[in-house]
């Protein structure tokens, strides 16, 4: 972030910083930012996408209406969140082709890669790091992986290696915005510095085998060192992060909650230092994953473990237990679009920039079903209010939103996993 001159002759940029006594305080967005923002960065805005995955699904028949298009009558989730409807897509009858072995399928939510018990499996990359990969230099973080309770996540790297999750919003909150001490910002400079200078090594030792090659091993040379490159940018980009002060905001460091099965307040915790990351534009790619491992969560009517109500082998008991948790997640999530709806930015708010996706490895959590997958897409500038049905016995494939998203992110992707294109019916606005 820069140092700027108030000289309110010009526009103040978007990242202007109060400083004073060795503080530093983000600004938030002003009416005075808005010449230098229309005429740097409003052609091109800074797009974000948050997902919300959950590992225990969504009951169907209480997420999605029964008619299709506009002016759908909301279903018993979507009761919940009547006022931002418009703000979102609902998507029924989308999977991802070739995936299956329900909840080993985790993986796959974002990568969309072909999974099944009977084959051998290497994922591939997800959503979140491609973008972060692509466009992730331009913050602090390039991405934030998180989890309620576990370290598991669906952000894979492009070699298919899972990227572990942060679950302390607390450590969240301190790697975000409180300052490292002098002693620790030296010790990560020297970890940095070492870091490039192995690349350099490595790189340096690869053209010279190089030169001893044939033309098919020196073009998978290339790309090796292509990533070498790649990385080195990454590393000396990270140094200069570690020289320059974080964000403060008002918001106090939260205290963890430390009961696993308050999973609606925990949700709710880690959402709320997520909103504050993309409000400080510390990083613009953030995933959350809901492990569903509780047991009975505080929810008045619920006395049963969350797990064991997911597989309610059709018990209309147990299904009124698990739709009063899963509203109450809907609505958390929603609360969390909300809250990006409602702070300004520029001419319009952080969701017209931020697209924000819940979803679920399985449609069906009684019966381990990964078609049919539970969608609710919202922002990001996307035409939304509507529900999209596709054919629930032959399903859409669902990595169409992706290519859609990528698009949208400025990324001229011609396929992601198993797409082609882009989503029938999530058109621009």
């Amino acid at each position: 972030m820069k140092r700027v001159n108030f000289n309110f002759s010009k526009s103040l940029s978007r990242r202007a910083l109060l400083k004073g006594a060795g503080v530093s305080m983000a600004l938030p967005w002003l009416e005075a930012m808005t010449p230098a923002f229309a005429a740097s960065e409003a052609s091109q805005p800074a797009r974000s996408f948050v997902s919300v995955s959950l590992s225990l699904g969504l009951h169907g028949p209480s997420l999605n209406p029964t008619k299709a298009g506009r002016n759908y009558t909301p279903s018993l989730y979507l009761s919940g969140i009547k006022d931002i409807l418009g703000e979102l897509t609902v998507v029924s009858g989308a999977s991802h082709p070739g995936v299956s072995g329900g909840h080993k399928a985790e993986g796959s939510i974002l990568s969309a890669a072909p999974y099944s018990r009977s084959s051998v499996f290497k994922n591939t990359i997800s959503i979140d790091q491609l973008l972060a990969k692509h466009l992730g230099n331009q913050t602090r973080f390039p991405s934030l992986v998180l989890n309620l309770t576990g370290t598991n996540s669906p952000s894979y790297t492009e070699n298919g290696s899972m990227i572990p999750a942060e679950n302390s919003p607390s450590k969240l909150f301190a790697k975000l915005f409180i300052d490292d001490s002098a002693e620790d910002q030296k010790r990560q400079a020297v970890r940095l510095k070492q870091g490039r200078s192995i690349m350099d090594i490595v790189s340096g030792h690869s053209k010279q085998l190089g030169r001893q090659l044939g033309s098919g091993d020196r073009e998978k040379m290339d790309q090796y060192l292509t990533s070498v490159r790649d990385f080195e940018k990454r590393l000396a980009a990270s140094e200069d992060w570690s020289r320059k002060s974080k964000p403060k905001v008002k918001a106090p460091q939260p205290i963890n909650v430390s009961d696993k099965s308050a999973v609606i307040a925990r949700k709710k915790l880690m959402l709320d230092v997520m909103f504050l990351a993309l409000q400080t534009d510390s990083t613009r790619y953030i995933t959350l994953h809901l492990n569903g491992d509780a047991g009975a969560i505080p929810i008045e009517g619920v006395s049963d473990g969350y797990h064991s109500l997911s597989h309610h082998g059709r018990d209309e008991e147990k299904i009124d237990q698990l739709t009063r948790i899963e509203g109450e997640l809907v609505k958390t999530w929603g609360g969390f679009v909300r809250e990006l709806k409602e702070t300004k930015e520029s001419d319009g708010t952080m969701l017209d920039r931020t697209s924000v996706l819940l979803t679920s490895n399985l449609g069906n959590a009684s019966a381990h079903d990964n078609s049919n997958m539970p969608v609710l897409f919202a922002g990001g500038g996307f035409n939304h209010g509507q529900h999209l049905a596709f054919d629930r016995k032959k399903n859409y494939p669902l990595p169409n939103l992706f290519m859609s998203l990528l698009q949208r992110q400025g990324i001229a992707a011609e396929t992601f996993a198993t797409s082609r294109s882009t989503m029938t019916g999530l058109d621009l606005i």
